[in-house]
């Protein structure tokens, strides 16, 4: 299989076709492929579990609804996570979303690694705090870049905003996560 193949971005294209033409277990791939990061991306927004499962079930649903107006322009993955963040705004603004988080139960802020370290451990907890302080812009834009892999031109169309905006919201995230926690300079 040679390289191209196996770039994220064709099999999801791929698999958008697959769909467009009646295929609904292509779907399901490609539920089941960005399923944790778009869970990932709304939690970071709603800090509620039953909330989050709500919305992002509700954003698939409307990617699959709205799958024939994809033109494939962006990636799939950031056509599918601005749906997941527009929807999650639409709860926070129509819904009474819990806004407490327990840091140690929040497995997608920060990749599990399995360590027998106890100071990794608490670093991690204490970077997800960090993080969260961050304002929402900057966490999002953060989250996407290393959390989610997305090039800067990615984050501006999940963002919604230009190129040059979103790649400083993630120098300011990380400024700001060196001056306030002076984690990054321990890892």
């Amino acid at each position: 299989m040679s390289a191209v193949q196996r770039d994220p971005k064709l099999i999801d294209l791929e698999l958008v076709k697959q769909v467009k033409a009646g295929n609904k277990t292509a779907f399901n791939i490609l539920v089941r492929t960005h399923q944790r990061g778009v869970y990932a991306i709304v939690f970071s927004m709603l800090k509620d579990h039953f909330s989050t499962d709500d919305v992002v079930q509700e954003a698939f649903v409307k990617a699959y609804r709205h799958i024939m107006s994809f033109e494939g322009r962006s990636s799939f993955k950031s056509w599918l996570y601005s749906i997941a963040i527009n929807t999650a705004k639409n709860a926070l603004r129509t819904a009474s979303v819990r806004q407490t988080v327990d840091y140690e139960e929040n497995v997608f802020q920060i990749p599990v690694r399995t360590s027998d370290s106890v100071e990794e451990q608490q670093l991690q907890t204490v970077l997800a705090k960090e993080i969260e302080k961050l304002p929402d812009k900057q966490k999002l834009a953060l989250t996407l870049r290393i959390f989610d892999d997305l090039s800067f031109e990615e984050i501006a169309e999940v963002m919604e905003c230009p190129y040059n905006t979103a790649k400083a919201n993630f120098r300011h995230a990380i400024n700001n996560l060196r001056k306030h926690a002076k984690i990054l300079d321990a890892v």
